[in-house]
């Protein structure tokens, strides 16, 4: 899998070009600003990129900005996006084109190295991987009038879980239930929302309506 970082504090930079080097992926490029994400980017795209939020000059939201603006040069490229805080707009914004392969991870994450090359893996093959304190603190904030009122108690974990980028059969290990039983919660939950579209984004646009409700 060839990689580009774009990430200013050095040493988690460094720390991730060797952990992906060790993980047998190839970076290709590993650089502290948009612009020279932006230049490697229009050159070649890679097969994933992992970004931080918040880059020079401003430290607020250009990582963000610039992995937007790769998408659409390179439409689907799949970004797995690193913050020291819990932002959800931020995850929304990502996902706003309904084509996936999008992740958003608190950078605590990466020490769990498993986990952070699991999340890397699934974006690269077009997934969701949503850091779980993203989804835990989703479900503290719901408002009365929730569009997403009508899913169960049960529905809404596997929501959660299918934010998260889990597939059919992890939720079912997760939830002690068969995979046949997450499959009908599956579609309850996808017509719920309405999400008729048989194109193989409906997951996807499940999460990104989860987001911003």
């Amino acid at each position: 899998m060839r990689v580009v970082i774009a990430e200013d504090d050095v040493l988690l930079r460094e720390g991730l070009v060797l952990l992906l080097r060790t993980a047998g992926m190839d970076v290709v490029a590993a650089v502290d600003n948009t612009t020279e994400f932006d230049a490697v980017i229009a050159d070649d795209r890679p097969d994933a990129v992992v970004m931080d939020v918040r880059l020079p000059p401003s430290f607020r939201d250009e990582g963000l900005r610039a992995a937007v603006a790769a998408r659409k040069l390179h439409p689907g490229l799949p970004v797995l996006v690193l913050s020291a805080y819990v932002e959800n707009s931020y995850a929304a914004e990502l996902l706003a084109d309904g084509v996936g392969g999008v992740g958003y991870l608190l950078k605590e994450r990466v020490g769990r190295v498993d986990d952070f090359l699991d999340a890397l893996h699934r974006v690269a093959d077009g997934g969701t991987a949503m850091d779980p304190e993203v989804i835990s603190q989703l479900l503290v904030s719901r408002r009365a009038d929730d569009p997403l009122s009508t899913l169960t108690a049960r529905e809404r974990e596997v929501l959660a879980l299918m934010a998260e980028g889990r597939d059919n059969g992890a939720i079912a290990r997760t939830l002690v239930v068969s995979e046949g039983a997450v499959h009908k919660h599956i579609r309850n939950i996808f017509a719920k929302l309405g999400l008729n579209d048989e194109g193989g984004h409906r997951r996807v646009l499940a999460v990104l309506a989860y987001l911003n409700a």
